[in-house]
C-alpha cells in the first residue's frame, strides 16, 4: 500500500461514532467513505477501492455490500413505522393515499443517505478494522 503524503486535507475525527456519523474511513477516521455528494444522483454510492489517506480498503471481498441491503431494510421498516406514526396522529389516520405518498416520497428522499449509512455501518462493523491512532495523527 502506497501512503500518502498530504492529510492537511482531510480532518481527523476522534470518536468512532463521530467518525461513522461523517462517513470516514475506520481505519484512520479521516479519508472520506465516499467519492462524491450525497445528493448526486448518479453517483450517490460511488466509494474508492481504499481510502486516500490509509490505503484501507474499502471491499474486504468481493460482494462485501450484498449484507448491506439488510440494514438498509431495517432503515426503511423503522422510517415506515414511524412516518406512519407521525402521518396517523397528526394527520388524524387520513386516506391510505396520504401514507403511501408521504412515505413514498420520505424514502425515495432520503435513499442515497440510507444507502450510505448502511454501507457504513457494513464496513464498521464487519469489514475486520478498527481504528488505530497510528494512521489518524500522522
Amino acid at each position: 500500500m502506497s501512503e500518502p503524503t498530504d492529510f492537511t486535507n482531510y480532518e481527523l475525527v476522534d470518536s468512532t461514532a463521530l467518525a461513522l456519523a461523517k462517513l470516514r474511513c475506520p481505519r484512520c477516521h479521516r479519508g472520506p467513505l465516499f467519492s462524491t455528494s450525497a445528493w448526486n444522483i448518479t453517483r450517490f454510492a460511488q466509494m474508492p477501492a481504499q481510502c486516500p489517506v490509509c490505503g484501507q480498503s474499502f471491499e474486504p471481498e468481493p460482494g462485501f455490500y450484498f449484507g448491506s441491503m439488510y440494514i438498509t431494510f431495517g432503515f426503511n421498516v423503522a422510517t415506515f413505522l414511524v412516518l406512519g406514526v407521525l402521518i396517523y396522529y397528526l394527520m388524524g389516520n387520513p386516506d391510505t393515499w396520504v401514507y403511501v405518498a408521504i412515505i413514498t416520497g420520505v424514502t425515495v428522499l432520503f435513499t442515497p443517505l440510507i444507502l450510505r449509512y448502511s454501507r457504513a455501518l457494513m464496513l464498521y462493523l464487519f469489514g475486520g478494522t478498527r481504528y488505530n491512532k497510528s494512521w489518524g495523527r500522522r
